[in-house]
């Protein structure tokens, strides 16, 4: 599927779009004054406050900004949501301090949190005209990105350590020379990054774009996987290699 050549400085550099348009294309991404007094209001008042008492007032006003909100979901301190239309999130979801939620795009669907997710401190989630779905209760731990400009799909039952990267979507390419390569961006690139259910990747593994890992597959630390893994295998290095089977 054609995806629009999406690009943050299209956005920052329209001389002649105000600076409050701007500020709404790429952080609210609606347009309504009221939702806009709502979202300000919101992340003034009870984004940053401390304790209990934060995590009861986000817990109420943050789902009136949101898509899909469901129930037992805890938000906590300092967590940046960008384009909280496009983010749905399902029952007793965790999301810890310091997480970017960022939905932004033209024509995507956006983030989907499924029930029971756990998303680490400091992690980020972002889309640029791409979509990122976690399924139940998969687990992201602190200091990881997943960027997107395709699609990202985590699996069910997931488990992924902490200083973990994932890109799923186009890369730059290299073929013009007469062109910086900013201006040779792939927005389709080789379809996204897919996990299957039950997956674990240890600290700092990076998964780039094209790559399928089936169920029951293990990253060892500080892989970088280029290419798809099958079932039920262990997987390490620089570019990632099996070289193990889980059942023999």
């Amino acid at each position: 599927m054609a995806k629009s050549h999406y690009k943050l400085q299209d956005t920052l550099y329209q001389p002649k779009q105000s600076k409050l348009q701007k500020y709404k294309d790429l952080i609210v991404g609606s347009d309504k004054l009221s939702f806009l007094i709502k979202y300000e209001l919101i992340n003034l008042f009870v984004s940053w406050l401390p304790g209990a008492l934060g995590i009861v007032l986000r817990n109420k006003l943050y789902p009136a900004i949101l898509a899909e909100c469901g129930r037992g979901v805890n938000f906590g301190r300092n967590i940046v949501i960008r384009h909280p239309q496009k983010i749905k999130i399902g029952n007793d979801v965790n999301i810890d301090d310091n997480v970017l939620l960022d939905a932004k795009g033209d024509k995507n669907a956006g983030i989907i949190l499924k029930d029971q997710v756990f998303i680490g401190r400091n992690s980020i989630l972002s889309c640029k005209d791409g979509d990122i779905t976690l399924e139940q209760n998969a687990n992201i731990g602190f200091n990881c990105e997943i960027a997107s400009t395709s699609k990202v799909v985590i699996g069910k039952d997931n488990l992924i350590a902490a200083y973990t990267y994932i890109m799923g979507g186009g890369n730059y390419k290299l073929d013009n020379l007469d062109l910086p390569f900013n201006q040779q961006y792939d927005y389709e690139g080789k379809g996204g990054v897919i996990l299957h259910e039950n997956v674990w990747l240890g600290a700092h593994v990076s998964i780039l774009d094209g790559v399928t890992i089936e169920s029951g597959s293990v990253v060892a630390t500080g892989a970088v996987v280029n290419k798809s893994i099958p079932k039920n295998c262990i997987a390490g290095g620089i570019p990632a290699k099996v070289f193990k089977n889980r059942g023999k």
